[in-house]
């Protein structure tokens, strides 16, 4: 296992978890969560981290939210990866996706905190990246399957942070130049 180290912009993505349409209503503090979502992907945009979503079997479940959507057009298009597998990695070509961009350190968002964001981050764990639990953007219909999933995951080795964190982490110092927006974010 890798010694954990802090959330670097040059080596990390944001990976945004089946946020779609259908499972929207059914969620735990899902405004909540869908605020720290915007946070977070208007900050990796401010600090060019690059985002990538995926989306459980489109077709029957919904497109990812048009709040979120609308945040993430900015890379114009949004990288999306379909998928049918419960877990990312085992989705024919994520990996493949995931690879492209170059990155070690993955930060997890999205849902269902037990199901899918469960089977995606023990499978980026086995591929060798540094995955960084955004506790505060991550979420599903119960609240304690959530807890669950974060103790297991952690114990697994994956790092628990929140938004915050993560971004300022990103940034490093407050001479960074995206500082005052980021900061703006998170106000």
């Amino acid at each position: 296992m890798q010694t954990p180290r802090l959330i670097q912009a040059h080596e990390a993505l944001l990976l945004v978890i089946d946020m779609q349409d259908r499972f929207i209503p059914v969620l735990h503090d899902v405004e909540r969560v869908l605020t720290r979502q915007k946070q977070l992907i208007k900050g990796c945009n401010l600090l060019n981290v690059p985002v990538l979503v995926s989306e459980h079997y489109p077709k029957g479940l919904g497109s990812t939210d048009q709040g979120l959507m609308g945040v993430l057009e900015r890379q114009n298009p949004p990288a999306i990866v379909e998928k049918t597998h419960f877990g990312c990695c085992g989705e024919p070509g994520f990996m493949d996706t995931l690879k492209g961009f170059d990155r070690t350190q993955v930060l997890v968002c999205g849902i269902e905190a037990h199901v899918c964001v469960n089977q995606t981050v023990i499978g980026l764990l086995a591929a060798g990246y540094e995955v960084f639990l955004v506790e505060d953007a991550i979420t599903a219909r119960n609240p304690a399957h959530t807890e669950l999933a974060m103790r297991k995951l952690t114990a697994l080795g994956a790092v628990p942070c929140n938004v915050e964190m993560a971004l300022f982490e990103l940034m490093v110092e407050a001479k960074h130049p995206q500082f005052k927006a980021v900061q703006a974010l998170i106000k």
